[in-house]
């Protein structure tokens, strides 16, 4: 069984015995199980909370994220679900909230809250570059934009945190496509320079695609690449709209993966 599973009813159902439950897998949380040396991931932990609350659960925050299709969501952060239970075991956060029915979806047969909602609870609940990093990839996965989470920050004007989530959402943008993007866009809006366009495209005379620097200000023929020369076409970018600075070094402080070749 590669997918979590609730133990007592695998042996209840037949499935498995009390000895190889014992031998041949391990808790995730009491009572969910997942067979040894199984690869975990934001997802796989995700769907392991959920049963533990007995199905009954809605999984939020970063949980909810990597099952929209986020990535550099860390396995080793807890699950996050909005579950009133405050006897949680270590690995899982709880909260109790208000829900609107438009709030969530069903990713799997779990009940999720949907991107907006997502990114509010993310957004209200960690510091900003944390929050920030997480979001840009929930929107790139998602195409979620920041006037889709403006309803639910009205809903929620009274919230704990929603003016701290409001800096944080305006600083989110899809076109990041790492934490290391991320990291060097709100280095450079920090310092001072005009927000970035992300992605750009760039063409020769002739009309061919030849780059697609990460950001950058067309409006001055500069861009800039936080990753490795390698990552992307950069020989093929004319000098005119190229800064030649060695790729900055992300501080290792976001609660991300990191298991990436250029990070």
């Amino acid at each position: 069984m590669a997918e979590p599973f609730i133990g007592s009813e695998a042996v209840a159902s037949g499935q498995l015995t009390p000895h190889t439950l014992r031998t041949r897998f391990v808790a995730i949380y009491p009572g969910v199980y997942i067979t040894k040396n199984a690869e975990m991931t934001a997802a796989v932990r995700a769907e392991a909370c959920w049963l533990w609350s007995r199905r009954r659960g809605v999984l939020a925050g970063f949980s909810a994220a990597a099952l929209h299709g986020a990535k550099w969501i860390s396995a080793d952060r807890p699950a996050e679900v909005i579950y009133e239970n405050r006897h949680h075991p270590l690995g899982v956060r709880t909260w109790a909230d208000r829900l609107g029915n438009d709030e969530t979806v069903t990713i799997f047969g779990m009940r999720v809250t949907n991107p907006a909602r997502t990114a509010l609870d993310i957004a209200c609940r960690h510091p900003v570059d944390v929050a920030v990093t997480a979001i840009d990839s929930l929107a790139n996965a998602t195409d979620l934009k920041p006037v889709d989470v403006d309803p639910l920050a009205m809903r929620y004007r009274g919230r704990r945190g929603i003016k701290h989530a409001r800096v944080t959402l305006d600083l989110i943008d899809a076109g990041a496509e790492s934490p290391r993007e991320t990291w060097l866009r709100l280095l450079l809006v920090r310092a001072g320079f005009p927000r970035p366009q992300t992605q750009i495209r760039v063409y020769d005379e002739f009309g061919q695609l030849i780059a697609r620097p990460d950001m950058g200000w067309e409006d001055v023929l500069v861009a800039v690449d936080p990753n490795r020369p390698s990552r992307r076409s950069r020989h093929n970018l004319p000098p005119a709209i190229q800064q030649r600075h060695p790729p900055p070094r992300a501080p290792d402080r976001y609660g991300l993966d990191r298991r990436t070749s250029d990070i």
